[in-house]
């Protein structure tokens, strides 16, 4: 059994948690990871705060255990989806493309915990004193937005900063993945591309079978000359748009060419014109599962992969 000081902290049986992927994570999917033991959390991406209270409440009629909201906070609507947040009185969130500072001290009142996801030292260090309760380190094997640096360097020395608690995200997908985040010195996982692909996940089929044809090298990072890098799958989209930044196209038609390409590809399938964004580890990933099977898998996985430790190494 894996135990760690994050499943004290968040009430939950496991230290996984699943990612907050806008047009994936939704209530159904949020409600089978947490009845499975992690912490399913609703990705509120851009959408209304009617929207993610329909989803909070979905959440809450399919499970009684906890569970969190993933804000992206250059939303437009992120103070309304917040105000959601403390009235639903939600666990747990976790935040993106910001600093949640303003909102710290009512979501605390509240009994929210705050989970940032950072790609850097220096953010994990400034929003400890802020008083958030734990940083998700997430390197840029990950799908959707990324940073510079890769999780195995990320991690330790996000660890070694800060005395909150560490969880890390970026390539993992099984049992070896957490025990290897664990020997880094985080307290737990966070995964988004494994957790696309279970039964519950509502995405488009051919997002999913798009996932299980990957190899390992079939992802490709997009708009780095806007600020805002993205991983997504190597499609038509992905080349059109790197030839568009190779041209010199200004970010404002960048941005323009990918508005709704994400929705396009997860909710209505279309996987050549939209935008896939998973992680490195698609080449991994080959099978749909219900997501009770997924959590089970990587605990299994991470007791045979100590077991394994101890036969190779040498004391």
């Amino acid at each position: 059994m894996f135990k760690t000081v994050l499943c004290d902290l968040l009430n939950i049986e496991y230290p996984i948690m699943q990612g907050g992927m806008a047009w994936v994570a939704t209530g159904e999917l949020a409600a089978a990871v947490s009845q499975a033991g992690g912490l399913g959390i609703i990705g509120a991406g851009h959408a209304p705060a009617e929207w993610v209270q329909g989803e909070i409440r979905k959440v809450k009629s399919l499970t009684s255990k906890p569970f969190g909201v993933n804000v992206m906070l250059m939303s437009p609507f992120v103070d309304a989806i917040m105000s959601v947040i403390m009235a639903e009185k939600v666990p747990v969130i976790t935040t993106g493309a910001g600093n949640p500072g303003k909102y710290i001290g009512a979501l605390k009142e509240a009994g929210t915990k705050i989970i940032p996801v950072v790609a850097s030292v220096a953010l994990a260090k400034r929003l400890e004193k802020q008083g958030v309760d734990a940083v998700v380190a997430e390197g840029g094997e990950s799908g959707g937005h990324v940073g510079e640096l890769a999780t195995m360097p990320l991690v330790p020395q996000v660890v070694d900063a800060v005395e909150i608690p560490v969880i890390a995200a970026g390539g993992v997908a099984d049992g070896r993945g957490l025990l290897a985040a664990l020997a880094l010195g985080a307290v737990g996982v966070q995964m988004g591309t494994r957790f696309m692909c279970a039964t519950e996940s509502t995405v488009s089929p051919m997002v999913k079978t798009a996932i299980f044809k990957a190899k390992d090298r079939d992802t490709v990072i997009t708009g780095r000359s806007t600020g805002h890098p993205v991983r997504c799958l190597d499609n038509k989209f992905a080349r059109e748009l790197a030839a568009m930044e190779k041209e010199g196209a200004s970010i404002e038609e960048l941005e323009k060419f990918g508005m709704g390409k994400l929705r396009l590809a997860m909710v209505e399938g279309d996987i050549a014109h939209g935008s896939i964004m998973a992680g490195q580890i698609s080449g991994w990933v080959s099978r749909e599962e219900p997501a009770e099977a997924i959590v089970k898998h990587i605990i299994t996985g991470a007791q045979e992969a100590l077991e394994n430790l101890k036969v190779r190494i040498r004391m």
